[in-house]
């Protein structure tokens, strides 16, 4: 399943998605930090430790954060972790990860979500912060999660979500369509940003709805697949990897075959 129909104005098939999705996040990565912060009233640090500390993240947990980007998420869980060095942050883009080395000590690997190019059962928890959308496939993105994952491991995929109801729908797509980009151009200066931010709107416009994303997590073999929505604005998606019998053989946990 595809996280939303092909844009075409951007790309013209679905296997022309990551090349368009690295361009754009490389061109704008240097503008990326700046943008979000003002863009969410300052308020992104602390919801992204609220959230990981509210849905389980404990020192001497092994972090995997996939589609990390700059490493906001990975920085906040940094400061729960007390320390970056068990954190692996996951991302295609060259331009964002290089704003990420300079600010965090974690291991950096390129790669994307759907072809994760680490072992089997090695994380105690997986993040995922705002990047769902630019996925390829929902269901081969969980599987590679499922795998990745220690047994009892858990996964949260933070999103943005447009709002059910038409008023704040409509100020939702007043703000992300139009004055967000809009802003983002007139304060950086660049064109690349602005067309950043203007496709972070676009593919959350044409998201699938969450009943989609919490089936692909179940269809993948997680267990205990929740979102918890935040003011109508935010979802929080968890799951966990079920736990191996005792005495049984990690490696044969396996998710369902596609």
């Amino acid at each position: 399943m595809l996280p939303h129909p092909t844009l075409v104005a951007h790309y013209p098939t679905p296997e022309a998605k990551p090349e368009f999705v690295n361009r754009l996040f490389d061109r704008g990565a240097r503008h990326y930090d700046s943008v979000v912060d003002w863009g969410f009233l300052h308020s992104g640090s602390a919801y992204r430790r609220r959230a990981l500390q509210h849905h389980g993240l404990r020192p001497n947990d092994h972090l995997l954060d996939v589609a990390s980007g700059t490493g906001l998420v990975a920085i906040e869980a940094a400061k729960i972790l007390g320390t970056a060095r068990d954190i692996t942050c996951l991302d295609p883009s060259a331009g964002m990860l290089a704003v990420a080395r300079a600010k965090l000590s974690a291991t950096f690997v390129s790669g994307r979500a759907e072809q994760i190019p680490l072992p089997d059962n090695a994380y105690d928890f997986l993040t995922m912060g705002y990047a769902l959308r630019h996925v390829t496939s929902l269901e081969v993105t969980f599987r590679e999660f499922y795998r990745v994952l220690k047994p009892g491991g858990k996964l949260l995929i933070l999103e943005m979500t447009r709002p059910s109801g038409r008023l704040p729908a409509f100020f939702f797509r007043l703000y992300f369509g139009r004055i967000y980009p809009s802003l983002t151009r007139l304060f950086t200066r660049s064109r690349e940003a602005r067309d950043m931010m203007h496709y972070y709107w676009e593919t959350m416009e044409a998201c699938v709805p969450p009943a989609a994303v919490l089936h692909a997590l179940q269809s993948a073999g997680l267990t205990a697949v929740k979102r918890d929505p935040v003011m109508g604005l935010f979802s929080e998606y968890t799951a966990v990897k079920p736990a191996a019998r005792p005495g049984g053989d990690p490696s044969l946990l396996r998710p369902p075959s596609l």
